[in-house]
Order: structure tokens, then sequence, then C-alpha cells
């Protein structure tokens, strides 16, 4: 039995993806077949490859992400989400309109558009289930205030003074640290309170400074990840991009952690470069990942501290759970780090003196940007 009419995924594009360029008829072909390829894609991980494939339309209503027409048998997305924002936000529309279409199909439909069949399936999946924007409650919890603790905190850690600094700096991960293990013994952390969020702009070939520095995001700062393929439609070409998942305010902080230290090494690599009169792209790459791997250095003393004083964090289960639904076939690649590169030891030294500092920043609405929790739309 198909369900009575199209089920939308609704909202206001913003006016910045409105304004997507066009594309030439070569590319705008190339568009449909890795939509395609996406769509078989998240029927084989997701849903065991028992839909067909639909007819896929792009669309130029700027009010609804996407929709699934099933007596036509489509699938149709947002020209303004597909050209104007990332192409992860394209993938988490495209699931939740098969999940419609798996419920259409296979489930009998639904006498409601996002009924309790439709929400089984996408909580059983990591699929945001909601339409709409949800809206977010006035009350301060103790996330905000941990948040906000984090934040005055990593404030002082600009302080001049390095004694200073480093010690606020520890403070805050020690905070979250046992925000997380006290959430871990309450049994708070459920899969159905993570959150998914991208880090990053996508990238061709993955360097190992790319690599270490997922490594120190997810060994030290409470989420789950895994490396995921992005398509760049303007310029016909796939790349990578690392996905996190967690807890909201976890997903914040591994946000801010990642952006600053990109901009960091980057500062360190111009300083030295300038310093020492280099120009080679290769030196460039061994002294961010040496850059990182001497920060780590600092993450793993103070864990050591950390542990000592009873703080141990042994993983979080509701991560890989949550992760585990949203990707249950996946594969694991290991990178070594060698250390006798040229430029490596250079940045290994200018990376222990990093500290962490500026505050974590979130949008108005006190969710961390480009996150895609159940409720996002």
């Amino acid at each position: 039995m198909s369900e009575p009419g199209a089920v939308a995924y609704t909202r206001t594009v913003s006016a910045s993806a409105t304004r997507a360029r066009e594309l030439s008829a070569e590319l705008e072909a190339e568009l449909m077949r890795q939509l395609l390829g996406a769509w078989k894609t998240i029927n084989w991980q997701l849903f065991g490859s028992v839909m067909r494939p639909p007819t896929l339309e792009l669309s130029r209503n700027e009010t609804r992400l996407g929709e699934w027409r099933p007596e036509e048998r489509a699938i149709v997305l947002s020209r303004a989400v597909v050209l104007g924002r990332p192409w992860c936000e394209t993938l988490e529309v495209l699931k939740h309109e098969m999940a419609h279409q798996f419920v259409s199909e296979f489930l009998g439909g639904e006498d409601e558009p996002h009924g309790p069949r439709f929400r089984r399936v996408c909580e059983a999946r990591g699929i945001d289930a909601s339409p709409r924007h949800g809206t977010r409650s006035a009350e301060v919890t103790r996330e905000d205030r941990v948040i906000a603790r984090v934040r005055k905190l990593l404030a002082l850690a600009e302080s001049s003074n390095q004694h200073e600094a480093e010690l606020a700096a520890a403070t805050a991960q020690r905070l979250m640290m046992k925000f997380n293990i006290d959430l871990q013994r309450e049994g708070g952390a459920q899969p159905e309170a993570c959150r998914s969020l991208w880090l990053g702009e996508p990238t061709g070939k993955l360097q190992l400074y790319h690599r270490k520095l997922s490594s120190i995001i997810l060994q030290y700062f409470f989420v789950e990840g895994i490396w995921v393929s992005a398509y760049r439609p303007f310029e016909g070409k796939t790349g990578t991009v690392l996905e996190v998942c967690g807890r909201p305010e976890n997903l914040q902080m591994a946000e801010f952690v990642h952006a600053f230290l990109l901009r960091t090494i980057e500062r360190l690599w111009e300083e030295h470069k300038r310093k020492h009169g280099l120009r080679s792209n290769q030196n460039r790459r061994n002294f961010l990942a040496g850059a990182l791997a001497g920060f780590e250095d600092k993450l793993s003393a103070e864990r050591v501290r950390a542990q000592a004083e009873g703080l141990v964090w042994v993983g979080g289960k509701a991560e890989r759970e949550y992760l585990h639904r949203r990707y249950p076939h996946r594969t694991s690649t290991r990178s070594s780090v060698v250390t006798h590169r040229e430029g490596f030891a250079e940045g290994k030294e200018a990376g222990r003196g990093i500290v962490l500092s500026r505050p974590v920043e979130t949008t108005s609405s006190g969710g961390a940007r480009r996150a895609l929790p159940p409720g996002r739309e």
C-alpha cells in the first residue's frame, strides 16, 4: 500500500544556498550519476539493498529540501541544497527520503507522513526523522553550563603567561573528561542523544597530517568518527571529509579543536618557512604532521595526570552504537608516523608549545554548526 501522497522534508533554504551557480550539462549529468550512486550505497548500507532505484530529480523549490512521491516512485531534492550546501547535507536529505520510500514500499505506508513506523526506521539507522528544524529549549541545562565553563577557561588560555595558559587549557580538558565520565556512570549517554557533524572541508588525497588530526580528535575529545566521501558538484570530483558522532556539547568541542589546530599548525609552518626560507610542499606536510604529534604528546601527558586523579575514560558505547547505525558496513585503515622525515622533528618541537585557546563558538540557536541531529529539519 502506498502512502496517500508525497512526503516532503521542508525548510526555508538559506539565502546563500539559493544563489547556487548553474552547472554545465556535463557536470549536471555527472551530479545525477553521483546521486544515484549515493542512493545505491545507502540502500546497501542501511536497507540491505531491498529497494529498487527510484527516479531522482532536482527541484527549484526553496522551501522543501526533499520529497518522496510514491505514485511516481520519485525522490526530488532541492537544487539549492544540492548545489549550495555541503554534500553531506544532501546525503542526509536523501537518507530521509529513502526512509519514506522504505516505509511506503515495504511497510505498508503510514497514516501520517512522519508516523511511528517511519520514526522507528530512522532511529534504527541513525537518520534524521523530523520534517523541520526543532526548537531549542530556553532552559539552561547542565550541558550548557559545562560548555560555558569550558569557553571561559579557553579564553583564559589566551593569557600571555605560559603557565596560566597551560593551566587553563588543562583544566578545560579535565572538565570535559569529568563531564563525560559522569554521564557514562549515570547511564545518561544513549545513542538517541548523539548527533553527527562534518569537520573541515572535503580534501582530495588524505595526507599524514589529516590522519594525525583525526586521530587526536577521536582519541581525546569524546567522539567517534569515520572518513566519508563528499562529492563536489562544481568540480566534478569526489573528496573525503571526517564525520564525527557524539553528544552535541562534545561535537562543539571537537569542531572547535579541529579548526583551531588547522589554523595553528599552518601559522606555525608559515613562521618556520619564513625563518628558514623553505618552499617544499613535502616539508610543509611533514612539519604539520610533526606539529600535531607534538601537541598530542601534551594531550597524552594530561590524560596520564587525569588518570592519576581517577578520571579514566573507557570510550563511548553510545557513540559507537550510533556510528554503527549510520554505517553498519565500514572498513578500518591504519597509517604510521615516520618520525625521521625532513621537517617532522621541527614541527614536533613547535607543536609542544600549542595551547588550546579562544572560546568555543556556537550558532545563535546554541548548536554546533553543520551538525545533523535528529530534529535537524
